[in-house]
């Protein structure tokens, strides 16, 4: 059944405006006209995120859904995929948020608009805590798209929680994976889109 709607959840102090957000917007455009797309800027507590994004999704056909997520944002997209039974693309995802967050509790510049700033609160630790997904429970629902030369978490623990997944690893790259209009279609065929 093709997937009519489409989710995009950005990373840690990113927005709808990333690179690949804005690809995959205008790739949706371009060749799937007929897909509701939808990109929120996330705020910074993962409880308030993922209400919004539940909130937002609530009406949404859970079998013609999907949804895609980078770094943090993966995190939260295997979240989403846990709780509706939907089919994820993570990229570059986060697999210990919790872990890698604890550190960056305090205010931050937005990435890209270094004007604006947000604040990173202990609590909201304990909120990524309580969203971890232990293991993925349908391999066959997610495609992972891991550079080996990410320099902000590490490939081998993210290709190990989703072993059995559909997986691109890429030699090289980086965390924003530069290259990734290069692999664009190969995560929208795996969603399934409509045209």
């Amino acid at each position: 059944m093709p997937i009519t709607h489409l989710l995009y959840l950005h990373g840690f102090r990113s927005s709808p405006r990333s690179t690949k957000a804005q690809l995959v917007q205008e790739r949706i455009a371009q060749r799937h006209p007929g897909v509701t797309l939808w990109c929120p800027q996330l705020p910074p507590s993962p409880h308030e995120a993922m209400d919004r994004v539940m909130q937002g999704i609530a009406n949404w056909p859970r079998r013609r859904m999907a949804v895609i997520g980078s770094s943090l944002g993966g995190f939260y997209a295997s979240w989403v995929a846990e709780q509706t039974g939907c089919r994820a693309a993570v990229l570059n995802p986060a697999v210990f948020a919790a872990r890698d967050l604890a550190t960056q509790v305090g205010v931050h510049p937005s990435w890209h608009e270094p004007q604006e700033s947000f604040e990173f609160k202990a609590a909201y630790v304990d909120e990524l805590r309580a969203l971890a997904v232990p293991a993925i429970t349908n391999p066959d629902r997610y495609y992972a798209l891991i550079a080996k030369g990410d320099e902000v978490l590490d490939w081998r623990e993210m290709s190990a929680h989703y072993r059995g997944a559909h997986m691109r690893l890429l030699e090289g790259s980086n965390h924003a994976i530069t290259e990734f209009a290069d692999h664009l279609d190969e995560v929208l065929a795996f969603l399934d889109l409509a045209s």
